[in-house]
């Protein structure tokens, strides 16, 4: 067997009986990858779950048993964070809404195996934020923005407070109060993702036990409407092909429910994410094979935002396709650099208007530049 080095990541994690025909180059090159994509700790959990790790040669099995129990660990970490969240959140009675990886773990989904947490983000109504920072900053956390600008910056214009870190535990939290900035093109009701959420059974959790109730997540659709739009109108496409696996995940799970399927454009369209919604869907189905009821495809073709001029959609699968393989030189190509920029600076012409763009990237390449 003689697989292209750019298939190996995305192979294994859709064929994962293939790994036990790689050679010793092979393996070497898919754990680099992996490692780079913060895929490594999902390619071990596909692994035990097709009861692989056995035949897996000792030295890679090494690298993937490690990524796993990293992942576990940091699993046990956000419970506990969590639950220290939800008690600095009590004085205020608001429930602990929880987004991206965060809701994914305490909801116990199949996204969470193997995934990994570098914070927790929570999303909060706007009108509560000055309640909800005194109290977080009332257990220890603090804002990580500095200058008098980033501030501004966060507080003016975004969907999120600064990031706030614990200043003892050192863990983050994302407070948002929206999934998109205030200066976007785009404003998802907050209300109505909040009004929708859902409380999360934790009673099978021992270390969330005596929050049932108060821990909250998105709604099926609204966690996948979520995820599509973070990746795809936020620009950060470090770990884009780990968030179009979360995008697969999500899917995979809740489409096994025909009343998913059914509210899932209608959702995007009321909430102004048809085009993330269709560009999920696309780059799912083209890289990872997701399967997608051929009447959600056409629906979500037809939504407002969705159809696109073909010359438009060439372009944009070539920067798209491109940004969302691992960042590894053998998963890249000329022009695969270019194609990050442009997506970078695409993510914030959607998020800012021009009379705040350019003043906001000048200062940013100044800042940069010093």
């Amino acid at each position: 067997m003689n697989l292209p080095a750019i298939d190996l990541l995305v192979d294994a994690l859709l064929a994962p009986t293939r790994l036990t025909q790689l050679d010793a180059a092979q393996w070497d090159l898919l754990i680099r990858q992996g490692r780079n994509a913060d895929l490594l700790a999902r390619i071990a959990s596909v692994c035990t779950a097709h009861a692989l790790l056995e035949q897996i040669p000792a030295r890679p099995r090494r690298h993937l048993e490690a990524a796993a129990k990293l992942a576990l660990r940091q699993r046990r970490e956000v419970y506990w964070e969590v639950e220290q969240i939800a008690d600095a959140l009590a004085p205020t009675g608001l429930p602990v809404v929880l987004l991206k990886g965060a809701a994914y773990a305490v909801a116990e989904l199949p996204a969470a195996e193997g995934r990994m947490v570098s914070d927790v983000d929570i999303l909060v109504p706007r009108q509560h934020l000055v309640a909800v920072e005194s109290a977080l900053m009332m257990k220890g956390w603090v804002s990580e923005a500095k200058s008098a600008y980033d501030q501004r910056y966060y507080r003016t214009w975004m969907h999120e407070l600064p990031p706030m870190r614990h200043f003892r535990r050192g863990t983050v939290i994302d407070v948002h109060h929206a999934i998109l900035p205030l200066s976007a093109r785009w404003h998802p009701s907050s209300e109505k993702l909040l009004a929708a959420a859902l409380p999360v059974a934790v009673n099978e959790l021992d270390e969330l036990d005596k929050l049932d109730g108060r821990i909250m997540v998105l709604a099926p659709e609204d966690m996948l409407l979520h995820s599509a739009t973070h990746l795809f109108q936020e620009g950060e496409l470090a770990h884009g092909l780990r968030d179009l696996v979360d995008i697969d995940s999500l899917l995979r799970h809740f489409g096994t429910a025909d009343a998913f399927w059914q509210v899932l454009v209608p959702r995007a369209v009321e909430l102004e994410l048809s085009r993330p919604l269709f560009y999920a869907l696309r780059y799912a189905n083209l890289m990872l094979g997701t399967p997608l009821p051929e009447s959600v495809v056409q629906a979500a073709v037809n939504a407002p935002g969705g159809r696109q001029p073909g010359a438009f959609l060439a372009f944009m699968d070539s920067l798209f396709l491109r940004a969302l393989r691992p960042a590894h030189a053998t998963t890249s190509d000329r022009l695969t650099a270019l194609a990050r920029w442009q997506l970078y600076v695409r993510s914030h012409w959607l998020r800012m208007p021009p009379s705040l763009l350019i003043p906001h990237l000048a200062r940013k390449a100044l800042t940069i530049s010093r």
